[in-house]
C-alpha cells in the first residue's frame, strides 16, 4: 500500500483527505470551491491513505459532500462504498459482542469500563462508519481484575500478557483487550493523584447510539478527554498516532467541552506534565481538523502543530506504515520497531512530555524484555 510520489503530489493528497474528513466530522460547513483536479491515480491514492489511516468511512461521508464534478470516478466510488459497506457490518458486529461481553461480566458481578473504541463512536454524527478497532476494558479495582481472568480461565480462553501489564484475546472474531490502569500515565509519582481524580470524576452509563439495548460504562466526559490525550500522547512518541484517532479527540471535543470546566482541565494537565503536549494537540485539532476553538478543553494552543503532523503523516495507523521500520514477521523485530521509534522521537518527546515520556519507556523496557 505504499504511495510513491513527489513533495508537492504528497501534500496535494493529504490535503484532500484532510478535507474529506474535515467533511466527515463537520459536514457542509466550509468552502471547498477549488476544484480539486485529481487524476484516477491521485483518487486512488487518496483512497489508500485513507486507508491507511483507517478514516475510510468517515472520508467516504465527506465525499458525499462533494459537487457531483468533484467526486471519484465510478469504479473507486464501488470500491469505497463496498469498504464503508463493511465499516459498518464490523461495527454492527463489535456492539453485538460488546454487549454480550457486558451481559457475561454483569452475571459475575463485575462492571468493566470501557475505554475509547464503541464509547468514543457514540460522539460522531454517524457512528457506524467510524472504522473500529478492538475493545478496551478496564477493571477498576484488582477483585475485579482477578475474577475477570478466572472467568477466562474457566471458558478456556487463551490470553496473553501485554508490555503495559495488560491482557488480550480473541472472541467472537473481535480483539479484545483488559486494562488495571484507566491512564496511559506511567510516572509512578503521578498514579495517587491520578486515582483520586478518577475517584472524584467516575464513570457514566451510556446506550450505544446504533444499539440502545445496550449499556456500556464510560469514563465521565472529564476522564475521556484526558485518556485520549495521553492515549495519543504514548502512541506519538513511540511506534506513531494516525489521523482516526485525532479525529475521535476532535469529535470529543466538540461534544464534551460544555460538560467540562477549562481551568481545571489545565490545572490537571499542568500537574501530570501536559503543558505543553495539550496546547500542541489543540493547535492539530483546530489547524488540520477545523475543530472550533471554543470547543477546546482549555484554550491554549502552540505556534504550530507541524511537529505533530509529521508524525502522524509518518505512518498512517499507531505507525503501520512507516517506510523506516523492518517487517514484523517474529517477536523481536516487533521489539526493536519500538526501541527505534522512541529513539527516533526522542527530540519531540523530550521537548513535549520529557518525564512521562521516561517513565514510559522505562514501563515498556520491562514489559518488552520479560
Amino acid at each position: 500500500m505504499e504511495i510513491k510520489q513527489d513533495g508537492a503530489r504528497q501534500e496535494k493528497l493529504r490535503n484532500v483527505l484532510l478535507l474529506l474528513v474535515r467533511l466527515g466530522l463537520w459536514g457542509d460547513r466550509e468552502e471547498h470551491n477549488t476544484r480539486l483536479n485529481l487524476t484516477e491515480e491521485d483518487w486512488n491514492d487518496v483512497f489508500r491513505l485513507a486507508m491507511q489511516h483507517t478514516v475510510t468511512g468517515l472520508a467516504f461521508q465527506g465525499v458525499s459532500h462533494l459537487p457531483d464534478s468533484q467526486i471519484p470516478p465510478q469504479s473507486l466510488l464501488v470500491r469505497w462504498m463496498a469498504e464503508t459497506d463493511a465499516v459498518e457490518r464490523r461495527n454492527r458486529k463489535m456492539n453485538g459482542v460488546l454487549g454480550q461481553l457486558y451481559n457475561i461480566f454483569h452475571e459475575k458481578g463485575l462492571n468493566p469500563i470501557l475505554q475509547k473504541g464503541q464509547g468514543v463512536a457514540n460522539y460522531y454524527e454517524s457512528p457506524l462508519l467510524r472504522v473500529c478497532g478492538d475493545i478496551d476494558l478496564y477493571f477498576n479495582n484488582k477483585k475485579a481484575w482477578d475474577d475477570a481472568l478466572d472467568f477466562l480461565r474457566k471458558n478456556n480462553i487463551t490470553f496473553t500478557k501485554q508490555a503495559d501489564e495488560g491482557i488480550s484475546y480473541r472472541w467472537q472474531g473481535v480483539d479484545i483487550e483488559h486494562h488495571s490502569r484507566l491512564f496511559d500515565l506511567y510516572n509512578p509519582f503521578l498514579q495517587g493523584f491520578v486515582r483520586k481524580l478518577e475517584g472524584q470524576k467516575g464513570y457514566r452509563h451510556t446506550a450505544l447510539s446504533t444499539y440502545p439495548s445496550v449499556i456500556v460504562t464510560t469514563p465521565s466526559p472529564f476522564l475521556d478527554i484526558l485518556l485520549q490525550s495521553l492515549h495519543i500522547l504514548k502512541h506519538s512518541v513511540s511506534r506513531g498516532i494516525g489521523l482516526r484517532q485525532m479525529c475521535d479527540m476532535a469529535r470529543s471535543c466538540y461534544k464534551l467541552h460544555g460538560e467540562i470546566d477549562s481551568e481545571e482541565m489545565k490545572a490537571v494537565c499542568k500537574k501530570i506534565g501536559l503543558q505543553r503536549w495539550c496546547p500542541l494537540l489543540h493547535t492539530f485539532l483546530i489547524d488540520y481538523l477545523g475543530l472550533p476553538k471554543d470547543c477546546l478543553p482549555y484554550e491554549d494552543t502552540a505556534p504550530s502543530a507541524a511537529p505533530l503532523a509529521e508524525i502522524v503523516w509518518r505512518g498512517g495507523n499507531f505507525g503501520q506504515y512507516d517506510s523506516m521500520l523492518v517487517s514484523e514477521s517474529v517477536a523481536y523485530r516487533r521489539k526493536l520497531n519500538t526501541i527505534r521509534s522512541f529513539m527516533r522521537n526522542m527530540h519531540f518527546a523530550s521537548y513535549y512530555a520529557p518525564k512521562e515520556t521516561f517513565w514510559y519507556f522505562v514501563q515498556l523496557l520491562k514489559g518488552q524484555f520479560k
